[in-house]
């Protein structure tokens, strides 16, 4: 089992921009896929960013050009940068991992993060 820890989000004007990061505790998180999700309230989790252990990336048509996911293998984390934010971008932000698989699909994924709360207000 491996453990994620999500930190970065916080309050922000429509405009802005923040990073949320995701801590892995694991060795080998190179060989991981890697991905963000997020949920508003009365709403279904949603897709955001995907990463794969060679780097490629897909990308939810709704943040294409805005935010940007990376990771750091060395220091077992994942980023997600969030630029021009808007109010419909407000949801808790999941990271999430896998050994075998990266995409868009949630139910693949073995491991998730708690969470955190992004709020951009208008």
């Amino acid at each position: 089992q491996v453990q994620l820890v999500e930190s970065g989000g916080g309050l922000v004007q429509a405009g802005g921009s923040l990073r949320l990061s995701c801590a892995a505790s694991v060795g080998t998180f190179s060989n991981y896929g890697v991905a963000w999700f997020r949920q508003a309230p009365g709403k279904e989790r949603e897709f955001v960013a995907t990463i794969g252990p060679g780097g490629i990336t897909y990308y939810a048509d709704s943040v294409k050009g805005r935010f940007t996911i990376s990771r750091d293998n060395a220091k077992n984390t994942a980023y997600l940068q969030m630029n021009s934010l808007r109010p419909e971008d407000t949801a808790v932000y999941y990271c999430a991992a896998d050994l075998k698989y990266y995409g868009r699909n949630a139910r693949l994924y073995d491991n998730w993060g708690q969470g955190t709360q992004v709020t951009v207000s208008s």
